[in-house]
């Protein structure tokens, strides 16, 4: 089994979960993250005031699948994730040792 995370822009979130779903991933976790690399922030006027932002905004997705179906699901985010430019995002593919579902005890990729 594989965990894939993912840092995507957030208005890119609900295309990237219809592109998952329609390959075959059941289930996903997100979180409203800020995070910099190489966007390192921008510059906002609020009242007449420029500031620093210096985190910016994003998306993290987990989704964990069997190891047979993770590149797909990589290229399926990396694709539908994509504006072409700086600060599209970041995916990280790990294993995963174990899973269990909590309701009916079901482990690894019945659990999934």
């Amino acid at each position: 089994m594989k965990l894939i995370i993912a840092a995507i822009k957030p208005f890119k979130l609900e295309e990237v979960r219809e592109a998952l779903t329609t390959i075959g991933v059941r289930g996903m976790m997100v979180t409203e993250i800020k995070g910099f690399g190489s966007q390192s922030g921008h510059t906002e006027i609020y009242r007449g005031a420029e500031y620093a932002v210096n985190f910016v905004p994003k998306v993290k997705l987990e989704i964990v699948v069997n190891a047979a179906m993770a590149d797909q699901v990589v290229e399926t985010i990396q694709t539908t994730a994509k504006t072409d430019k700086i600060g599209d995002g970041k995916i990280f593919v790990l294993d995963v040792a174990q899973a269990v579902r909590v309701r009916t005890g079901e482990t690894n990729e019945d659990a999934l």
